[in-house]
């Protein structure tokens, strides 16, 4: 019965993981190329139960049989599927159709500039002419840091050529990478690369004017948070039960009259 309890924890706590990552979906549906986040379990390793110093197999230690210790969370990933467009118009509003990331120069705290990567084609521009999101990161291009004319008409076509004034200025630098497992997420919206990651040329168009919405399925999340919600109810519900099966083996099975 205290395995019951052991397992049936687990249980609850697997459920309890993967409702924070459907809550943090569900918060983040509005958010500009969001990409949502998955949970998979699995089994914790068997663990055998061994006979120790049993004269009946001559003293020799000897599995006899295995037990499950219940469940894990496998691993959190993330679903890179494309997200639907919404058209704003705006100059420096980009999606990118198909594979691949803008990069971006971060400044960091310190004052050092490291490489992220985002889906979020969210930018504006500076009173200098610079491209940069919301947070004030720089999108990058073919010269570095994109700098564009203040007062010009700027176009941007499928290949992320940038014109101003129909005379080319620079080119969006799109990355894309060999293995997404090398990769994890900074934020909500930024990606850097881990120890491993090999990039390569990112095949996905721009479109000037349109966004990337989050890939978010509200309604599929509502569904499983439903689900987990009641898987976690009759994990509760299990322990319930148990622990009165302990106290009443402790308190009446176990009386001494």
């Amino acid at each position: 019965m205290v395995r019951g309890l052991y397992t049936t924890y687990t249980g609850m706590v697997n459920e309890q993981k993967r409702l924070d990552v459907i809550s943090n979906n569900l918060a983040n549906a509005d958010t500009v190329g969001y990409k949502t986040e998955r949970v998979a379990s699995q089994a914790f390793d068997d663990m055998l139960a061994i006979k120790i110093r049993d004269s009946s197999v001559g003293y020799q230690d000897q599995a006899i049989g295995s037990m499950s210790l219940g469940v894990k969370i496998g691993e959190v990933y993330t679903d890179y599927g494309q997200g639907a467009y919404v058209e704003t118009g705006n100059t420096f509003d980009l999606a990118i159709d198909g594979a691949g990331f803008f990069t971006m120069r971060c400044p960091t705290k310190s004052g050092d500039n490291v490489t992220r990567y985002t889906r979020n084609g969210n930018f504006k521009m500076t009173m200098d002419g610079y491209v940069v999101d919301a947070n004030g990161n720089h999108l990058q291009g073919s010269n570095g840091d994109i700098q564009v004319p203040v007062d010009a008409t700027i176009s941007i076509n499928k290949s992320g050529q940038i014109f101003a004034n129909d005379e080319y200025v620079d080119t969006v630098t799109l990355t894309d990478f060999e293995d997404y497992d090398y990769i994890k997420k900074y934020g909500d919206n930024l990606y850097q690369t881990v120890d491993g990651a090999t990039t390569k040329t990112a095949t996905g168009g721009i479109d000037q004017g349109y966004t990337e919405q989050s890939n978010v399925n509200v309604v599929s999340e509502m569904v499983d948070m439903i689900t987990v919600t009641r898987a976690y109810e009759a994990g509760q519900k299990t322990m319930q039960t148990i622990d009165t099966m302990l106290e009443a083996s402790c308190n009446e099975i176990g009386r001494v009259n």
